[in-house]
């Protein structure tokens, strides 16, 4: 499969990843990507940035070692209702945004209640991506969600970091198994997301890839084939 992009990294920002914007960059256009897009954690993350360092974004170039740069966030999903934690006025400044739940900054709920927060944050208009659906520990309804993502033109996150040997995410494969045939049965599509915290992973997708390969996904269902599928959710993009 083609495979051009990683939009969902981490740089020094977060507090809990090791590397800087610049490096992270070099390190995916060493891997040949054509876009590259910087997403650190929100501030309601412990240890994470302030949310100003969001609203400066125009200081950063667009093209940084001959690939593209998009800037957005990964917004921490903090109640049932799928509210997230940085002012609307600063999500309106993103390039784009991921809204995920971390056990950190949202009491887990139960499967209904968990579900209701996801399809929430698809309601934001800012939120373009639910980032790692996957964890056992976080039960889902994935028909829900899967059909709710088709609705709202939402992509799901296949996340690579779920898949590496030690996640801290239990079931993913499994729980990726279930998502990805709902979205083959919707036609939903998928994003693959490194999740890197570290420039080692910027852009490393093998995990993920093998996956979707595994279980024949289709292809035309795979935003990282080209900046056009990525453009039909992200305005940025186009």
């Amino acid at each position: 499969m083609n495979d051009i992009l990683d939009i969902h990294t981490h740089t020094i920002a977060s507090g809990h990843a090791y590397n800087t914007l610049y490096e992270m960059v070099r390190a995916a256009a060493g891997r040949g990507l054509t876009l590259f897009g910087s997403s650190d954690h929100a501030p309601a993350m412990p240890g994470s940035c302030h949310e100003m360092y969001f609203c400066n974004f125009k200081a950063i170039p667009r093209e940084l070692f001959g690939i593209r740069l998009i800037m957005g966030c990964e917004l921490n999903i903090i109640d049932y209702q799928g509210n997230v934690d940085l002012k609307r006025w600063l999500q309106k400044r993103l390039d784009y945004g991921i809204a995920s739940i971390h056990d950190l900054c949202y009491e887990i709920g139960t499967k209904e209640e968990n579900t209701a927060a996801l399809i929430g944050a698809m309601e934001n208009p800012y939120v373009q991506i639910i980032g790692h659906p996957d964890n056992s520990r976080i039960p889902l309804d994935y028909e829900s969600l899967v059909k709710a993502a088709k609705e709202h033109h939402v992509l799901l996150e296949v996340n690579n970091s779920s898949l590496k040997p030690g996640s801290p995410r239990p079931g993913a494969r499994e729980n990726y198994y279930t998502m990805l045939k709902l979205c083959r049965r919707y036609n939903t599509a998928v994003i693959l997301g490194s999740d890197s915290h570290c420039a080692a992973d910027a852009g490393c997708h093998e995990q993920a890839a093998a996956l979707l390969a595994e279980v024949d996904f289709p292809e035309e269902l795979v935003v990282n084939r080209s900046l056009k599928a990525l453009g039909e959710y992200l305005e940025c993009v186009r």
